[in-house]
């Protein structure tokens, strides 16, 4: 059985009505918080306050950039501040900057154990994939696998034997039966477990 109440938003949605979508049972949210050394995500601080204030389980991601894995980690942890409850994710995919290489996730992931004293959650779909191809990294696979792909069948990146989240919707590809009331449309998340494991589980 897998628990599909999670939901992760960026500036993208704007300013979501979080409290509808609490009331129809969603229960998680993962906001984007930064990007590369410097960019912080606009809508952050008050989609972090409304998160709150309505109860979710909360997280925050960083969308990493290629170079100063290192920097990029300060530089989300300087932003964020994350508290024991805060659930962090590494975001890799390629985007407008390019491709954060495999070395620059291994520094970021790193460097984030050592600063709280656990690993992020790793964000990834075709690129990480693809990078990893050759065979998976030891130190990537410390962290909790947050698969993206829209389709019935999880296909793993090489270094996971199973998913821990899976972004499976964008209420586009793969649509739910049902928008998420004040958000969609939105990306969707699934958890290998119930609501309560979910809430028992987190931060991984």
């Amino acid at each position: 059985m897998a628990y599909e109440g999670i939901i992760d938003i960026s500036h993208w949605q704007k300013r979501p009505k979080l409290a509808a979508a609490k009331a129809a049972g969603f229960g998680a949210v993962i906001i984007k918080a930064t990007q590369g050394v410097s960019a912080s995500d606009q809508d952050y601080t008050a989609n972090l306050a409304e998160a709150t204030a309505n109860g979710f389980l909360v997280g925050a991601y960083h969308f990493g950039e290629p170079g100063q894995g290192i920097a990029q980690a300060d530089f989300f942890l300087d932003v964020v501040k994350p508290t024991p409850q805060t659930l962090v994710a590494l975001d890799f995919e390629r985007g407008s900057a390019g491709m954060m290489a495999v070395q620059d996730a291994v520094d970021f992931v790193t460097h984030i154990y050592q600063s709280l004293g656990r690993w992020p959650v790793i964000y990834g779909g075709a690129d990480l994939k693809q990078q990893l191809a050759g065979g998976g990294d030891p130190t990537l696979s410390n962290c909790a696998l947050w698969l993206a792909q829209f389709g019935p069948t999880a296909v793993l990146p090489h270094g996971w034997s199973k998913w821990t989240l899976w972004q499976f919707s964008d209420d586009n590809y793969n649509k739910p039966a049902a928008p998420v009331p004040g958000v969609s449309p939105v990306d969707r998340d699934r958890y290998a477990g119930t609501a309560g494991d979910l809430a028992a589980a987190w931060p991984f």
